[in-house]
């Protein structure tokens, strides 16, 4: 099985930074593009940012320029750098997979993590 596990969320104040980390384990071979995704009370999960396993990458434009996905293919685990965060930026950030190759050949799809919790507030 495959199993993610996000880290690094905490209570930090506007402006400062944090530094998000999804280990993925499992027999893994590859992952084509992971993603983080944070979502807010009410609210359905939004895409934060992505990486392909060639290092393009996606943003949604309120993170432009504030954050940074990369990634570990050897390790298969994703970053998300945060800088200058804002209250807004509070949520539960997810990361996830939309396909993970598997040693044997085989394949899972939409693969997700628990979540952690970043909280920006003064």
């Amino acid at each position: 099985q495959v199993q993610f596990v996000e880290s690094g969320g905490s209570s930090v104040q506007p402006g400062e930074s944090l530094r998000l980390t999804c280990s993925a384990s499992g027999d893994i071979v590859y992952v084509e593009t992971m993603g983080w995704y944070r979502q807010s009370p009410g609210e359905r999960h939004k895409l934060v940012a992505s990486i392909t396993s060639a290092g393009s990458t996606y943003y949604v434009d309120s993170v432009k320029g504030r954050f940074t996905v990369s990634r570990d293919n050897d390790k298969n685990t994703l970053y998300l750098e945060m800088t200058r965060l804002r209250p807004e930026d509070t949520a539960v950030y997810y990361c996830s997979a939309e396909r993970v190759v598997l040693a044997g050949g085989r394949a899972m799809f939409n693969v997700w993590g628990q979540g952690t919790q970043v909280t920006v507030s003064s």
